[in-house]
C-alpha cells in the first residue's frame, strides 16, 4: 500500500504513494472511519480526518489516546484494521520522532544524521559542499551552530529534538509529521522551534504534530485536533477549546481563562491546580 518504513535512527523523509485510492483538490490525506490495533484492542476508532495542502494541525489529547498511532496510519507506517487512508501519489514525507524512539548511540555527528535525511539507504558516508552549506544553515537557524561535528549522544536533550527538526527541514518534503517536538525542551527554545514551524508552514509546508501542551503550543496553531481513540473534535483553539470538547477528550472538567488574547486552559476542579505540600517540622 505504502512504501513507508518506519526506524528508530533513519526516518525522516519517505515517498508515500497510495495505489488503491487517491486524494482529490488540495487534498494531501484523508482518512476514512480508520482504526487501529495493536493486539486485540483498538487504539483509535473510526477516525475521519483530512489534512489539506498548507494545513498547520496540532493533535492533542491524554497520554494513550492514540496521537502517535495516528501519525503513523497518516504516514502509511502501520496499516488500519478497518477505514482507509488515502495520499496523494508520490507524495514527500518528513517525520520527527519522539527523542525517546532515537538510538542516540548510532555512530554519526550531527552534520550526518542531518544529511542522511536526503538519502536512501545512505549509499555514502560524504557530504557534498553545497550539502554541508544547507546543513550548517538549517542548524543555525535552530540554535545548534558548531555542533556539526558531535555526536549527536553528546548533545543535550533539547539538542537532540532540535537535530532531528533540522533532519525535516532538510529533506524540503511538502509535509512534515511531528511527534511531539517541543517535548523537553525549554520555554525559549520551544517558542522558537514553533515559530520556525510557522514560518515554514508560511513557505507553503504542511505541518502536522501531536502536542501535550496545551497552552504552550496548541492554543498558538491555527487548527486543533482533540483526540482520545476517536476525534472528539476539529477545529480553530476558539472552536475547539471548550469545556465540553475538552472534558470529552481529557476525562475532566476544564476552564478556559482569556489572556492576552489567548485562551488559558486550566482544570476546573475545586484547588486542582494546587497541590499542598506539607513539610514535617524539624525533628519531627
Amino acid at each position: 500500500m505504502t512504501q513507508t518504513t518506519v526506524t528508530q535512527t533513519t526516518v525522516s523523509q519517505t515517498t508515500v504513494s497510495q495505489t488503491t485510492t487517491t486524494t482529490t483538490g488540495t487534498e494531501l490525506i484523508r482518512a476514512e472511519q480508520v482504526t487501529v490495533a495493536y493486539g486485540v484492542d483498538p487504539v483509535i476508532v473510526d477516525v475521519d480526518l483530512t489534512i489539506e495542502s498548507g494545513d498547520f494541525v496540532g493533535i492533542v489529547g491524554p497520554s494513550g489516546s492514540g496521537k502517535s498511532t495516528l501519525l503513523k496510519a497518516l504516514i502509511g507506517g502501520i496499516s488500519p484494521r478497518s477505514g482507509s487512508v488515502a495520499r496523494r501519489s508520490n507524495m514527500t514525507v518528513g517525520f520527527v520522532p519522539q527523542v525517546e524512539q532515537i538510538d542516540w548511540n548510532f555512530p554519526v555527528t550531527v552534520a550526518e544524521c542531518v544529511g542522511m535525511a536526503r538519502s536512501s539507504g545512505w549509499r555514502t558516508p560524504w557530504i557534498s559542499k553545497k550539502e554541508r552549506a544547507e546543513i550548517t544553515e538549517v542548524l543555525d537557524r535552530l540554535g545548534l551552530h558548531g555542533l556539526d561535528s558531535r555526536h549527536i549522544r553528546d548533545l543535550s536533550g533539547g539538542q537532540q529534538q532540535r537535530v532531528f527538526l533540522a533532519r525535516a527541514l532538510f529533506t524540503g518534503a511538502e509535509i512534515i509529521f511531528l511527534d511531539e517536538p517541543t517535548s523537553g525542551l525549554d520555554v525559549k527554545t520551544r517558542h522558537e522551534v514553533l515559530h520556525l514551524l510557522a514560518d515554514l508552514n508560511d513557505e507553503g509546508v504542511t505541518i502536522v504534530l501531536t502536542t501535550h501542551d496545551l497552552n504552550g503550543i496548541a492554543t498558538h496553531l491555527p487548527t486543533i485536533v482533540c483526540l482520545n481513540k476517536t476525534v472528539i473534535g476539529a477545529g480553530t483553539p476558539n472552536d475547539i477549546l471548550v469545556p465540553d470538547i475538552l472534558e470529552r477528550t481529557y476525562g475532566s472538567p476544564m476552564q478556559i481563562l482569556e489572556h492576552g488574547g489567548m485562551r488559558v486552559v486550566v482544570d476546573a476542579g475545586p484547588h486542582a491546580s494546587v497541590i499542598p505540600f506539607d513539610r514535617p517540622a524539624a525533628g519531627q
